[in-house]
């Protein structure tokens, strides 16, 4: 094994007082209660819900809405978290792909109006990076229609866009809480709504979770302090040459467990807000030097100044800069995000045959994410944009370029 200073692609760590408040939790009633009341007023939401993934929180909304409609279609973009696919899949839905446009990482308009139909249930509105979607474009195509909004705001907790949090502009939002997100507690989900017929569907579900069983509560347990020691560059040497931990893989899951939250988990978030916002300062500040050091300010709408990237999305000429920059830089968190676009998923094979996704493809092929933890130091940052630079060297970019959305910078 090779000893090294090695940087997360992301990391929101955990401290030993959070771990102490962890057990904390166990014993301590009212903990989960807290948290919620606390969710509550820090998005101004009538309703939250706690769930073991973020996957499981999207699991129990698609539910809920399908019982208010019996609709059945759920509009995603086509290059997004394969847990979003198995999360429809698992709750009986039907996917629908709509391509997204490399400059906005968001839908391509003209394609999202006229996949909507009488029995599109929702459209999942998905905040990628946490770079704001706009979700109030979203709502103009589906009020009328009385189809909902879903955000995934899994990378944006905590990003604020026009004075609004991000989770809080569809009918209905979730979070992550699994690692590497903007705030973690080794795993977990959270829905949030303001909606009272949404969160009555959904509550219905909610009694019938079951508890995390005792050796997955253990296994929860020692993976946090495990993460806790082993995430800070000076030692994530160790997990990041263990293979089977398959650290950053993002997976199909034909199914997974829909459970309830944790009271450790809960105990582990105890100040959790003031921690988040200070985690996305820090994330702002990372993203600002490279959009400024790398020459990136105006060249697209992805790159705007106080957004707390959950990543960094840089994008270069073809397959193989992308694939060169990922191994050579490796050591220092660059690394490509999903590894190709949803209608590619093995275990989907022959569900959207003779469909095209040309802006799916292009993000998939020439993507690289950099980056913006609050880990990161100043040589860190400075060695990323260096090697960047050297791969990616400066040069006055066309308007194809542009509308494509590539290119080095």
């Amino acid at each position: 094994m090779k000893l090294r200073r090695a940087i997360p692609p992301t990391a929101a760590p955990i401290s030993l007082s959070e771990l102490l408040r962890g057990f904390l939790g166990i014993v301590k009633k009212g903990t989960e209660a807290n948290l919620e009341k606390g969710i509550k007023k820090y998005f101004g939401t009538d309703h939250v819900f706690l769930a073991s993934s973020g996957k499981a929180a999207l699991f129990l909304i698609l539910s809920g809405l399908n019982c208010l409609t019996g609709k059945k279609k759920v509009i995603i973009p086509a290059y997004t978290c394969f847990s979003v696919p198995s999360a429809i899949r698992l709750a009986g839905l039907d996917i629908v792909l709509c391509d997204i446009e490399p400059g906005t990482l968001d839908f391509d308009f003209s394609r999202l109006r006229a996949l909507i139909d009488d029995d599109t249930l929702c459209v999942i509105s998905t905040h990628l990076f946490g770079i704001p979607a706009n979700t109030s474009k979203v709502r103009d195509l589906c009020e009328k229609r009385k189809i909902f909004v879903v955000e995934d705001a899994a990378q944006a907790m905590g990003a604020v866009y026009e004075g609004k949090k991000l989770g809080t502009l569809g009918d209905v939002g979730f979070f992550s809480l699994g690692r590497g997100k903007n705030i973690t507690c080794g795993s977990g989900g959270i829905i949030i709504t303001s909606s009272k017929d949404i969160a009555g569907s959904i509550q219905t579900q909610y009694p019938d979770l079951v508890n995390v069983p005792l050796m997955e509560y253990l296994k929860i347990i020692l993976e946090t302090i495990f993460l806790m020691i082993f995430l800070h560059p000076n030692l994530f040497w160790l997990p990041k040459q263990m293979s089977f931990l398959k650290l950053g893989e993002t997976r199909f899951y034909r199914t997974f467990p829909v459970r309830k939250f944790t009271a450790f988990q809960a105990g582990l978030l105890y100040d959790w807000s003031s921690k988040l916002e200070k985690l996305n300062r820090k994330r702002s500040i990372h993203a600002d030097y490279y959009i400024e050091s790398l020459g990136l300010s105006g060249e697209m709408s992805i790159y705007a100044s106080g957004y707390p990237y959950n990543r960094f999305p840089v994008y270069v000429e073809e397959r193989s800069v992308k694939d060169a920059l990922c191994e050579s830089g490796h050591w220092f968190g660059i690394t490509p995000m999903y590894p190709f676009p949803v209608h590619r998923i093995q275990e989907l094979e022959g569900y959207f045959e003779n469909l095209h996704f040309e802006g799916a493809e292009n993000i998939s092929n020439t993507l690289v994410t950099l980056p913006t933890h609050a880990l990161l130091n100043v040589r860190d940052t400075t060695v990323i944009r260096e090697r960047v630079s050297s791969v990616c060297p400066q040069r006055k970019r066309t308007g194809h370029d542009l509308q494509m959305g590539v290119g080095c910078h």
